[in-house]
Protein backbone atom coordinates (compact mmCIF):
# COMPACT_ATOMS: atom_id res chain seq x y z
CA UNK A 1 0.00 0.00 0.00
CA UNK A 2 2.53 2.52 1.17
CA UNK A 3 5.05 1.99 -2.35
CA UNK A 4 1.87 2.48 -4.36
CA UNK A 5 0.63 5.31 -2.60
CA UNK A 6 4.37 6.70 -3.61
CA UNK A 7 4.50 6.11 -6.63
CA UNK A 8 0.74 8.04 -7.12
CA UNK A 9 2.25 11.18 -5.51
CA UNK A 10 5.28 10.86 -7.86
CA UNK A 11 2.88 10.98 -10.74
CA UNK A 12 0.76 13.88 -9.28
CA UNK A 13 3.75 15.81 -8.33
CA UNK A 14 5.12 15.33 -11.92
CA UNK A 15 1.53 16.75 -13.49
CA UNK A 16 2.22 19.75 -11.45
CA UNK A 17 0.52 19.26 -8.63
CA UNK A 18 1.61 20.76 -5.82
CA UNK A 19 1.02 21.04 -1.97
CA UNK A 20 -3.06 20.12 -1.06
CA UNK A 21 -4.34 21.43 1.99
CA UNK A 22 -7.99 20.26 1.48
CA UNK A 23 -9.21 17.39 -0.42
CA UNK A 24 -12.50 17.39 -1.83
CA UNK A 25 -14.81 14.89 -2.89
CA UNK A 26 -17.85 15.71 -5.12
CA UNK A 27 -20.80 13.21 -5.00
CA UNK A 28 -23.47 12.69 -7.79
CA UNK A 29 -24.14 15.21 -9.86
CA UNK A 30 -22.10 18.27 -7.59
CA UNK A 31 -19.06 18.17 -9.89
CA UNK A 32 -19.48 20.96 -11.38
CA UNK A 33 -17.99 22.98 -8.62
CA UNK A 34 -14.72 21.78 -9.55
CA UNK A 35 -15.07 23.94 -12.69
CA UNK A 36 -14.41 26.93 -10.30
CA UNK A 37 -11.34 26.01 -9.58
CA UNK A 38 -8.83 29.18 -10.47
CA UNK A 39 -5.29 27.87 -12.35
CA UNK A 40 -6.54 24.52 -13.21
CA UNK A 41 -4.28 21.09 -13.51
CA UNK A 42 -6.77 18.29 -14.37
CA UNK A 43 -5.94 15.09 -14.56
CA UNK A 44 -8.14 11.96 -15.64
CA UNK A 45 -8.42 8.95 -13.18
CA UNK A 46 -7.49 6.64 -16.17
CA UNK A 47 -3.93 7.81 -16.20
CA UNK A 48 -3.28 7.79 -12.59
CA UNK A 49 -1.13 4.85 -11.30
CA UNK A 50 -3.22 2.73 -8.73
CA UNK A 51 -6.24 5.14 -9.07
CA UNK A 52 -9.80 3.41 -9.15
CA UNK A 53 -12.04 4.46 -12.36
CA UNK A 54 -15.51 5.44 -11.62
CA UNK A 55 -18.20 4.35 -13.55
CA UNK A 56 -21.61 6.04 -12.28
CA UNK A 57 -23.54 8.39 -13.81
CA UNK A 58 -22.84 12.28 -12.71
CA UNK A 59 -19.43 11.15 -11.88
CA UNK A 60 -16.77 13.07 -14.33
CA UNK A 61 -13.57 10.60 -13.04
CA UNK A 62 -11.63 13.56 -13.30
CA UNK A 63 -8.70 14.96 -10.85
CA UNK A 64 -8.76 18.71 -10.61
CA UNK A 65 -6.08 20.63 -8.66
CA UNK A 66 -5.75 24.61 -8.02
CA UNK A 67 -6.75 27.41 -6.21
CA UNK A 68 -10.74 27.46 -4.68
CA UNK A 69 -11.74 30.16 -2.24
CA UNK A 70 -8.23 30.88 -1.93
CA UNK A 71 -7.05 27.44 -0.79
CA UNK A 72 -5.17 24.57 -2.36
CA UNK A 73 -7.69 22.11 -3.22
CA UNK A 74 -7.29 18.80 -5.01
CA UNK A 75 -10.82 18.09 -5.87
CA UNK A 76 -12.23 14.37 -6.77
CA UNK A 77 -14.93 14.68 -9.64
CA UNK A 78 -16.16 12.31 -8.91
CA UNK A 79 -15.95 8.87 -5.97
CA UNK A 80 -15.73 5.32 -6.20
CA UNK A 81 -18.57 3.36 -4.67
CA UNK A 82 -18.86 -0.22 -3.31
CA UNK A 83 -21.81 -1.40 -4.98
CA UNK A 84 -19.03 -0.82 -8.62
CA UNK A 85 -17.33 -3.92 -7.27
CA UNK A 86 -14.59 -1.75 -5.36
CA UNK A 87 -12.88 -3.05 -2.44
CA UNK A 88 -13.04 -0.66 0.08
CA UNK A 89 -9.31 -0.36 -0.15
CA UNK A 90 -9.20 0.56 -3.44
CA UNK A 91 -12.26 2.75 -2.84
CA UNK A 92 -10.86 4.85 -0.40
CA UNK A 93 -7.19 4.71 -1.79
CA UNK A 94 -7.65 8.73 -2.85
CA UNK A 95 -7.58 9.29 0.98
CA UNK A 96 -4.34 8.02 1.29
CA UNK A 97 -3.17 10.07 -1.59
CA UNK A 98 -4.19 13.49 -0.40
CA UNK A 99 -2.74 12.90 2.86
CA UNK A 100 0.53 11.76 0.81
CA UNK A 101 0.29 15.35 -0.75
CA UNK A 102 -0.20 17.36 2.16
CA UNK A 103 -3.78 17.82 2.47
CA UNK A 104 -4.99 18.41 6.45
CA UNK A 105 -8.77 18.64 5.76
CA UNK A 106 -11.13 16.40 3.88
CA UNK A 107 -14.66 17.88 2.44
CA UNK A 108 -17.06 15.49 1.15
CA UNK A 109 -20.27 15.68 -0.33
CA UNK A 110 -22.88 13.26 -1.66
CA UNK A 111 -26.50 12.91 -2.63
CA UNK A 112 -28.75 11.34 -0.17
CA UNK A 113 -32.23 10.26 0.20
CA UNK A 114 -34.10 12.37 3.23
CA UNK A 115 -35.13 9.52 6.12
CA UNK A 116 -35.91 12.51 8.25
CA UNK A 117 -39.66 13.90 8.08
CA UNK A 118 -38.89 17.25 8.39
CA UNK A 119 -36.67 17.39 5.49
CA UNK A 120 -37.28 18.27 1.67
CA UNK A 121 -35.91 18.04 -1.30
CA UNK A 122 -33.30 19.83 -2.28
CA UNK A 123 -32.25 20.97 0.73
CA UNK A 124 -28.62 20.55 1.87
CA UNK A 125 -27.53 18.32 5.33
CA UNK A 126 -24.17 19.22 7.18
CA UNK A 127 -23.04 15.88 8.48
CA UNK A 128 -22.70 15.24 12.04
CA UNK A 129 -22.40 11.93 12.27
CA UNK A 130 -22.93 8.64 10.66
CA UNK A 131 -23.83 4.72 10.88
CA UNK A 132 -21.72 2.11 8.77
CA UNK A 133 -24.53 -0.36 7.50
CA UNK A 134 -22.27 -1.57 4.47
CA UNK A 135 -21.75 -4.92 6.04
CA UNK A 136 -17.77 -4.40 5.60
CA UNK A 137 -15.30 -1.66 6.67
CA UNK A 138 -12.46 -0.35 4.92
CA UNK A 139 -9.60 -0.85 8.25
CA UNK A 140 -10.22 -4.52 8.20
CA UNK A 141 -7.11 -6.51 7.65
CA UNK A 142 -3.42 -6.19 8.59
CA UNK A 143 -3.04 -2.05 9.86
CA UNK A 144 0.09 -0.28 8.44
CA UNK A 145 1.09 1.87 11.18
CA UNK A 146 2.69 4.83 9.55
CA UNK A 147 -1.10 5.11 7.96
CA UNK A 148 -2.95 5.23 11.40
CA UNK A 149 -3.55 3.40 14.59
CA UNK A 150 -4.65 0.10 14.58
CA UNK A 151 -7.94 1.42 16.72
CA UNK A 152 -8.48 4.99 15.60
CA UNK A 153 -11.37 6.76 17.61
CA UNK A 154 -14.54 8.06 15.53
CA UNK A 155 -15.63 9.74 18.74
CA UNK A 156 -15.73 13.41 16.65
CA UNK A 157 -15.20 11.92 12.74
CA UNK A 158 -17.20 15.26 11.58
CA UNK A 159 -14.69 17.84 13.37
CA UNK A 160 -16.87 20.36 15.88
CA UNK A 161 -15.15 23.70 14.40
CA UNK A 162 -15.54 23.00 10.78
CA UNK A 163 -19.12 22.72 11.51
CA UNK A 164 -19.43 25.53 13.37
CA UNK A 165 -17.99 27.28 10.51
CA UNK A 166 -20.57 26.17 8.29
CA UNK A 167 -22.74 26.73 10.09
CA UNK A 168 -22.18 30.35 10.38
CA UNK A 169 -21.29 30.40 6.75
CA UNK A 170 -24.51 29.01 5.64
CA UNK A 171 -25.90 32.02 7.52
CA UNK A 172 -24.27 34.69 6.69
CA UNK A 173 -25.30 33.27 2.61
CA UNK A 174 -29.03 32.42 4.16
CA UNK A 175 -28.84 28.93 2.93
CA UNK A 176 -31.21 27.03 4.87
CA UNK A 177 -28.79 23.91 5.94
CA UNK A 178 -30.16 20.91 7.96
CA UNK A 179 -27.84 18.76 10.64
CA UNK A 180 -28.32 15.14 11.00
CA UNK A 181 -26.99 11.56 10.84
CA UNK A 182 -26.13 9.90 7.10
CA UNK A 183 -26.22 6.08 7.03
CA UNK A 184 -24.47 3.99 4.22
CA UNK A 185 -26.14 1.05 2.97
CA UNK A 186 -23.88 -0.95 0.02
CA UNK A 187 -26.28 -0.11 -2.84
CA UNK A 188 -26.84 -0.83 -5.83
CA UNK A 189 -30.55 -0.57 -5.09
CA UNK A 190 -32.56 1.50 -3.56
CA UNK A 191 -33.60 0.98 -0.29
CA UNK A 192 -36.94 -0.73 0.58
CA UNK A 193 -39.14 1.12 2.56
CA UNK A 194 -39.10 -1.41 5.65
CA UNK A 195 -35.45 -0.27 5.70
CA UNK A 196 -36.04 2.82 5.94
CA UNK A 197 -38.21 2.90 8.69
CA UNK A 198 -35.87 0.76 10.22
CA UNK A 199 -32.85 3.62 9.60
CA UNK A 200 -35.21 6.16 11.17
CA UNK A 201 -35.60 4.45 14.09
CA UNK A 202 -32.02 3.90 14.21
CA UNK A 203 -31.25 7.84 14.33
CA UNK A 204 -30.65 8.04 10.65
CA UNK A 205 -31.76 11.61 8.87
CA UNK A 206 -30.47 11.07 5.48
CA UNK A 207 -29.02 7.82 3.66
CA UNK A 208 -26.56 6.91 0.79
CA UNK A 209 -24.27 4.38 -0.43
CA UNK A 210 -20.96 6.21 0.09
CA UNK A 211 -19.07 8.33 2.25
CA UNK A 212 -18.37 6.60 5.68
CA UNK A 213 -15.70 4.90 4.44
CA UNK A 214 -13.73 7.78 3.45
CA UNK A 215 -14.68 9.12 6.44
CA UNK A 216 -13.35 6.34 8.07
CA UNK A 217 -10.02 6.44 6.23
CA UNK A 218 -9.54 10.29 6.61
CA UNK A 219 -9.65 9.85 10.26
CA UNK A 220 -7.36 7.33 10.39
CA UNK A 221 -4.66 8.81 8.72
CA UNK A 222 -5.58 11.76 10.96
CA UNK A 223 -7.47 14.50 8.50
CA UNK A 224 -10.28 16.84 9.84
CA UNK A 225 -13.46 16.14 8.03
CA UNK A 226 -16.33 18.36 6.57
CA UNK A 227 -19.41 16.60 5.11
CA UNK A 228 -22.20 17.79 3.78
CA UNK A 229 -25.54 15.78 1.95
CA UNK A 230 -27.35 16.95 -1.03
CA UNK A 231 -31.07 15.32 0.09
CA UNK A 232 -31.98 14.67 -3.52
CA UNK A 233 -35.22 12.40 -3.06
CA UNK A 234 -37.13 11.54 0.01
CA UNK A 235 -36.30 8.01 0.82
CA UNK A 236 -38.04 4.44 0.16
CA UNK A 237 -41.80 4.81 1.17
CA UNK A 238 -41.77 8.42 1.43
CA UNK A 239 -42.70 9.16 -2.68
CA UNK A 240 -44.15 7.22 -5.48
CA UNK A 241 -40.57 5.61 -6.61
CA UNK A 242 -36.71 6.46 -6.67
CA UNK A 243 -34.49 6.87 -9.52
CA UNK A 244 -30.81 8.16 -10.40
CA UNK A 245 -31.93 10.93 -13.15
CA UNK A 246 -34.14 12.42 -10.31
CA UNK A 247 -30.74 12.57 -8.15
CA UNK A 248 -28.83 14.32 -10.82
CA UNK A 249 -31.45 16.73 -11.29
CA UNK A 250 -31.73 18.00 -8.46
CA UNK A 251 -27.92 18.19 -7.67
CA UNK A 252 -28.27 20.64 -10.89
CA UNK A 253 -31.02 22.49 -9.51
CA UNK A 254 -29.24 23.29 -6.08
CA UNK A 255 -26.28 24.01 -7.53
CA UNK A 256 -25.55 27.28 -7.24
CA UNK A 257 -26.48 26.94 -3.02
CA UNK A 258 -23.94 24.35 -3.10
CA UNK A 259 -21.58 26.15 -4.48
CA UNK A 260 -21.65 29.59 -2.73
CA UNK A 261 -21.97 27.42 0.56
CA UNK A 262 -18.89 25.14 -0.01
CA UNK A 263 -16.68 28.37 -1.22
CA UNK A 264 -18.05 30.19 1.72
CA UNK A 265 -16.69 27.65 3.96
CA UNK A 266 -13.75 26.82 2.30
CA UNK A 267 -13.42 30.94 2.15
CA UNK A 268 -13.85 31.02 6.16
CA UNK A 269 -11.53 27.89 7.18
Amino acid sequence: MIEKIKETQRYLLEQGIGKVDFGLILGSGLGDLADRICEAIIVDYKEIPHFPVSSVAGHAGKLVYGKLAGKNVLALQGRFHYYEGNSMGLLTYPIRVLKALGAHSLIVTNAAGGVNLNYHQGELMLIRDHINFMGNHPLIGPNEDALGPRFPDMSHAYDEAYRSIARQSAAALNIPLQEGVYMAFSGPSYETPAEIAMARVMGADAVGMSTVPEVIVANHGGLRVLGISCITNLAAGMQKSLNHEEVVETTQRVKQQFEALVMGILAAL
